[in-house]
């Protein structure tokens, strides 16, 4: 495990130098560094944010909320000390430039963590000093420029210049490039890890020593002897000499739950917490580990492969959950390769993750949900850069094609329409987002146009004040999602049936209201883009409701022997 430790410490010290909280939806060049400049940027202006933010609640100095602050992070990964490394090397600048009252924008550019590019504006998240902005910031480079962080070699040269990182910073890079489980001894694709793309993602091996034992296959001579497919049903009843799994789930119709999506399937999420200064503390940060060997995905709180409980007042299940209430032969049948930043154009690149053997394994329903990325992009032309109603379909139909020789006969694939994200500015932009509810002095407007600025906005089309931009956007998702709906209805392969669903956001918003809530809420509040836990679990209830309704055979028909299942194997071994 002391290369997963290296990984995970590099994500730390990713977190902690520039905390890349909306990089999710841009796909990143491989060979390219692993934050852009933009990233830096806006780790920066959070952080000391929130520094200044823990000095106004807590009325003391700024060095002490810095010491407050890392005192809240964990010790694992090595998170508390390297924020204490990072306050001593840059504090006494943070420590100066505050105290001649410079906001977060002015010290984050006179530190150099935020550059104003040749031709574009000084971008920035609060509005302008009264002394304007390129004046506070000349006399705050004025005060730094002797700064031993700003001239020491290499001083501002990123983490990945030291040279005990390099290497690890490679093998981040790696990880970050594939859906693949970092830990996996036996190379069969699933993993005993949770995390780095182990079990949270993928139905846990049970034997992580034999590549020929993995979720999904079906059983070796009826599981007599050991479980082959880590369901949690094997042996024999001793009552009548037959083995559990041919008794129980032959002629089941077991089924797998493959996902190929994007960072909304991923449920790519960012705890407000960490941005409320007010209500910080040592618990806020407890689950960062975990969130950052995740890619701050929490696919095992997902709508799609979800097996954790909700953490939500509402307590719907996932369909995942679902699938294996209705058979729970399907137990551990479930693979999410969704990947932050994936769309139509590059999902090919990662497929190879994908776990399954037309010979070996049970059929698979495969859901291809991309929401938004075929037109979300954070480039100024941002039209140009969507994809095309052409290439849409050129590239579908090469995944189909891939699916279509890798899963076994009977298999479905259910391709979701794209979302309409005009809700997104229709429902956020006037409101405070959490980093500005302290001081009431950011709106999810000022977001927008700050991440826009420094050009990692993960969605110019819908992100914008710009309403002739966001129509247009939402034009080209509906002329890609009717792209598929062809797709479904005319194609036809071997081995899959194809369907197509709606992205049911009109049905979610009005049953969460019919259940007291407010269609804001079905927003991720820290990003202002992705889909909250409540909107996935929604859209999971509308799945599985239409799929059940229109085309059963789809789901499996309900195993009448789950209660004995349960009776005589319980959790069948847990998630």
């Amino acid at each position: 495990m002391k290369s997963s430790r290296q990984i995970l410490l590099v994500a730390s010290l990713l977190f902690l130098f520039c905390c890349p909280i909306w990089s999710s939806s841009a796909p990143r060049n491989p060979t390219g560094p692993l934050l852009s400049d933009g990233h830096v940027c806006i780790g920066c202006v959070l952080i000391v944010s929130i520094v200044e933010q823990l000095a106004q609640v807590h009325n003391s100095t700024t060095r002490e909320e810095m010491e407050r602050l890392c005192s809240y992070l964990p010790e694992k990964l090595f998170l508390k000390s390297i924020c204490y490394l990072t306050a001593e090397i840059f504090g006494p600048d943070i420590i100066k430039l505050l105290s001649l009252k410079m906001n977060a924008d002015v010290v984050c550019h006179a530190l150099h963590f935020c550059k104003q590019k040749a031709g574009q504006p000084v971008c920035h998240l609060y509005k302008p000093p009264q002394e304007g902005l390129n004046r506070a910031l000349s006399r705050a480079r004025k005060t730094v420029r002797h700064s031993p962080a700003l001239t020491s070699p290499g001083g501002m040269k990123g983490i990945c210049s030291i040279p005990a990182l390099a290497k690890i910073c490679q093998k981040i890079e790696y990880v970050l490039s594939t859906t693949l489980p970092f830990e996996d001894t036996d190379g069969d694709k699933f993993s005993i890890f949770p995390t780095l793309r182990g079990f949270y993602w993928r139905g846990r091996d049970c034997n992580d020593r034999n590549r020929n034992i993995y979720p999904g296959r079906r059983p070796e001579n009826w599981d007599a002897q050991q479980d082959s497919n880590c369901n949690g049903i094997w042996g024999i009843d001793p009552k009548d000499g037959i083995p559990y799994e041919k008794k129980f789930c032959e002629g089941s119709e077991a089924k797998g739950l493959i996902v190929l999506g994007d960072s909304a399937a991923a449920h790519f999420h960012i705890p407000p917490e960490w941005l409320t200064a007010e209500h910080m503390s040592v618990k806020t940060f407890s689950n960062l580990p975990m969130a950052l060997s995740n890619e701050l995905d929490l696919p095992q709180l997902s709508g799609t492969t979800g097996f954790w409980n909700s953490t939500s007042r509402f307590l719907d299940h996932s369909i995942y959950l679902r699938l294996r209430q209705r058979n729970r032969c399907n137990h551990r049948d479930y693979q999410n390769i969704s990947k932050n930043g994936a769309s139509s154009k590059n999902l090919l690149k990662f497929m190879g993750s994908l776990s399954r053997n037309r010979l070996l394994d049970h059929p698979a329903i495969v859901i291809y949900t991309m929401l938004g990325n075929d037109v979300c992009n954070g480039n100024i032309d941002t039209v140009s850069k969507m994809t095309t109603p052409q290439d849409m379909q050129a590239h579908v139909m090469e995944t189909l094609t891939f699916l279509n020789l890798h899963l076994p006969p009977g298999s479905y694939v259910v391709l979701y329409g794209l979302a309409d994200g005009r809700f997104l500015w229709d429902q956020l932009h006037d409101r405070y987002h959490p980093l500005g509810q302290l001081n009431r002095d950011i709106t999810y407007e000022q977001l927008y146009a700050f991440l826009s600025c420094v050009q990692v906005n993960p969605c110019q089309g819908w992100m914008s004040s710009n309403e002739t931009l966001r129509t247009l956007t939402s034009e080209r998702a509906k002329q890609l999602s009717n792209v598929l709906e062809m797709i479904a209805a005319s194609e036809k392969f071997a081995n899959i049936s194809l369907l197509y669903l709606d992205y049911p956001f009109k049905e979610m918003s009005e049953e969460w209201q019919r259940r007291g809530g407010e269609t804001w809420q079905l927003i991720e509040l820290a990003d202002g883009f992705h889909p909250s836990e409540v909107a996935s679990q929604l859209a999971a209830q509308f799945f599985w409701e239409k799929v059940l309704k229109q085309w059963p055979q789809v789901l499996g028909k309900e195993n009448p022997f789950n209660d004995q299942i349960e009776h005589r194997f319980g959790d069948q071994g847990g998630h």
